[in-house]
């Protein structure tokens, strides 16, 4: 939905249940990543003067995300880092650059990528170009955050995962989820406990228009786009060594991205169902709740606000004052890792999670059941590789 274009009541109504889901300053950089989409030039602005060593970061796409994410946490937590935005809209790249005191701004992503000053690439581009900007990036040794889905096929995958293993640049992915307060205490929680687990995501998601980008052929559909955010999830409450095989078992009727539901069966005989729903217009957003039980712990949590655990007896319940997926947390790391400071995705990770929405929007297309392996270094041509995560 273009909330630009609503009534004024509508328009002030989602601005004040915003301040209350994610407080004044985050609402405000909403509105404002909307009018930038909108945004046109009569004559675009100067680029800044000559470059500091201070700001080394590039951006390459210059949409919503890139706007009141990646751009503002990262001055948000480090101050004016973001050395140039690329964009193939030039007057989009031209006002995030002018919104966040970027050095430059272009069109030319090849130029920017190369540019000696730029040590770490965020990528926020269209879906299908987000491995391809990848693999140029690692080609040049920079660190490397890619937006979610990293990539849209298998060819794309295996390239991806030869570049990283080819090249020195480290590589970050944007599943920001896992890395919330209420994430990272989940999978605190249910590590603690032993056996197999049952874990459920129930998501409604916005209904999107047919002739939204989201579907083009080459983009990936809604499984790439949005689903991959919860099958990454669940992948990684599972441990490594109990995860495979992974038996992806879906359900659909007429479409095979939206009003679907799909259960996985892991090697340890932990079940995870995702229930993804796309019906009308959610006001205030994706809404996620999940559930899950394994030992003596049951968990409950809704919408990334409020988690419940029992243990035995005992109950602990976490309210968050703000809704946080984990955006904030994702981009500081990433940030970091080009900075020198802590581990970069693993090989087998970047494999393993990009090839189950994979196999996951295949099952789905084709309405059978698939299973998937762990990855073997050998499907690269590698002697070996790290596991995941």
């Amino acid at each position: 939905m273009d909330y630009t274009t609503q009534p004024l009541l509508f328009k002030l109504r989602k601005a004040l249940r915003y301040v209350g889901l994610y407080g004044v300053g985050r609402t405000r950089v909403k509105i404002a990543s909307h009018r930038h989409m909108e945004r046109r030039y009569s004559v675009l602005p100067p680029r800044s003067a000559a470059p500091d060593g201070a700001r080394s970061v590039a951006i390459v796409g210059c949409g919503k995300f890139a706007y009141a994410q990646i751009a503002y946490y990262l001055r948000k937590n480090f101050g004016d880092v973001i050395y140039g935005v690329m964009d193939v809209d030039i007057e989009r790249a031209a006002s995030l650059g002018q919104a966040y005191d970027a050095v430059t701004y272009t069109d030319d992503a090849e130029a920017l990528i190369a540019d000696p000053a730029v040590d770490t690439v965020f990528i926020a581009s269209n879906h299908a170009s987000h491995a391809e900007y990848a693999v140029a990036a690692l080609g040049h040794g920079k660190t490397t955050h890619v937006e979610k889905p990293h990539v849209v096929s298998d060819d794309q995958l295996r390239r991806l995962c030869t570049a990283i293993a080819a090249f020195d640049g480290r590589v970050a992915l944007g599943f920001n989820r896992p890395l919330s307060r209420i994430g990272r205490e989940i999978a605190r929680r249910l590590e603690a406990e032993p056996g197999p687990a049952m874990l459920n995501w129930f998501v409604a998601g916005h209904e999107i228009p047919a002739d939204h980008w989201y579907f083009r052929e080459e983009e990936g559909g809604r499984i790439l786009g949005n689903l991959c955010h919860w099958t990454d999830f669940v992948y990684r409450l599972v441990p490594a060594e109990r995860r495979y095989p992974v038996r992806i078992n879906p359900t659909r009727a007429e479409k095979a991205d939206a009003d679907i539901a799909l259960t996985y069966t892991f090697g340890d005989g932990s079940i995870a169902a995702i229930t993804f729903s796309a019906k009308g217009h959610a006001f205030e957003g994706v809404k996620e709740r999940f559930a899950a039980h394994r030992g003596d712990t049951l968990i409950a949590m809704d919408d990334f606000r409020t988690l419940e655990v029992h243990v035995g007896a005992r109950r602990t319940r976490i309210a968050e004052r703000r809704r946080d997926h984990g955006h904030e947390e994702m981009i500081r790391r990433s940030y970091l890792l080009g900075r020198g400071h802590g581990a970069g995705a693993s090989l087998a990770y970047v494999w393993e999670t990009g090839e189950l929405f994979l196999r996951t929007r295949e099952a789905l297309e084709r309405g059978e059941q698939l299973t998937v392996e762990a990855f073997e270094p050998a499907r690269l041509g590698l002697a070996g590789a790290g596991r995941a995560s």
